[in-house]
């Protein structure tokens, strides 16, 4: 199976930025649609971002549409979620993911990342 290692996460104020980062662990890594989902306290698992393997063409829900960008580096094996202009909303847990075909649903998903801790401060 495809490992994914995070990291990254922290704390920040609001309207600070972050970078997480998501390594894979094989060369298969550029063919697949990689994800970054996140979970609020109580909340179910929800779609942030996700990108095609040609790193072009990427998808946002519209909360962080403006502020979040997703982009891959298919030679380093490793995807990324810069984060800006952080809001309280924005915290929970982050998660990166890995599948062969595009998805927004958590369940469409075998392959994760351990998981990232993303507070922000008023």
């Amino acid at each position: 199976q495809v490992q994914l290692v995070e990291s990254g996460g922290g704390v920040v104020q609001t309207g600070g930025s972050l970078r997480l980062s998501c390594a894979a662990s094989e060369s298969t890594f550029s063919r697949y649609f990689m994800a970054w989902f996140r979970q609020p306290p109580g909340k179910e698992r929800e779609f942030v971002a996700g990108i095609t393997w040609s790193g072009y063409n990427t998808y946002y829900t519209d909360s962080v549409k403006g502020r979040f960008t997703i982009s891959r580096d298919n030679a380093k094996k490793t995807v990324y979620l810069q984060m800006n202009s952080l809001k309280h909303e924005d915290t929970a847990d982050y998660y990166c993911a890995a599948d062969p075909l595009y998805g927004n649903d958590p369940k469409d998903y075998n392959y994760w990342g351990q998981g990232s801790q993303i507070t922000v401060s008023a």
